[in-house]
């Protein structure tokens, strides 16, 4: 049997790791209840600012060796600080026509979805890209989609706690939902002959990015009432679908306070 040093240290149960600087502090801003706190040995007044924010929320704090966080965090760049609180959960579809419906903000919404992206890290760059662009919610699907993980907070950088994620289980279906609440739906395509920076992004709009390689599948692309693309101009016929996420919500950001 294996010993359970072997086996590494463990979260407690029912509760999700969350490691890094601005995560913390993104846990800390939006009020989420921490549990434990985990702070690296010999990191003095680096982190006592922070650390006080979490007595101060109700935390234990638990001195430990940077060996132990590099084994719970496999290694990530934990910052010398892991905070354990309860794990993200995505809401639901029926949450987000409820928002759409209610509707009550001067600016119309802007929604990102993520089409089969599928890398954590790629996710939490998304994240924290809408949640910078002023978006107003994540969809993605429940299968073939990047889970509400540690790394994806780690990465979004507190972007993760902030801004909403909705998991539907039929991606097209909730496109059509989102048709009839009045919102204009534009999908990523590299053969498209119309530029992201030609599109109205002013209106209600859900800005849609697919997988790395594949795009967009097939159903998704035909909900789409607009295809635009990303003018090129080196050798590359492509970017990382985190890179190309930014780009086109801050044209749609870009768009909107020119329209305000």
């Amino acid at each position: 049997m294996a010993s359970s040093k072997r086996r590494g240290p463990r979260a407690p149960d029912g509760l999700e790791p969350v490691f890094g600087v601005h995560a913390l502090e993104g846990l800390l801003q939006r009020g989420v209840p921490l549990s434990e706190l985990w702070v690296q040995q010999g990191t003095g007044k680096r982190l006592q600012a922070l650390v006080d924010q979490a007595v101060e929320a109700g935390a234990r704090v638990k001195p430990q060796p940077r060996e132990t966080l590099d084994r719970l965090t496999r290694g990530a760049a934990h910052q010398g600080v892991v905070a354990f609180c309860p794990p993200l959960t995505a809401e639901s579809e029926a949450s987000l026509m409820l928002r759409l419906n209610a509707w009550s903000a001067d600016e119309p919404p802007l929604l990102l979805v993520l089409d089969g992206v599928t890398d954590v890290h790629n996710f939490g760059a998304c994240l924290r890209s809408a949640e910078a662009a002023g978006a107003h919610g994540v969809l993605v699907a429940k299968d073939k989609a990047a889970p509400l993980n540690a790394t994806v907070r780690k990465v979004a950088c507190g972007a993760a706690e902030t801004i909403p994620v909705y998991q539907v289980t039929n991606l097209a279906r909730a496109l059509a939902a989102l048709k009839d609440a009045g919102v204009w739906i534009t999908g990523t395509a590299g053969e498209s002959r119309e530029s992201v920076y030609d599109v109205d992004l002013t209106s209600p709009t859900a800005l849609i990015m697919g997988a790395e390689g594949k795009g967009m599948r097939r159903l998704t692309r035909n909900a789409c009432d607009y295809l635009a693309c990303l003018p090129m101009a080196g050798q590359v016929s492509s970017l990382n679908v985190s890179v190309a996420t930014g780009i086109c919500l801050f044209e749609a950001l870009r768009q909107r306070q020119l329209a305000s």
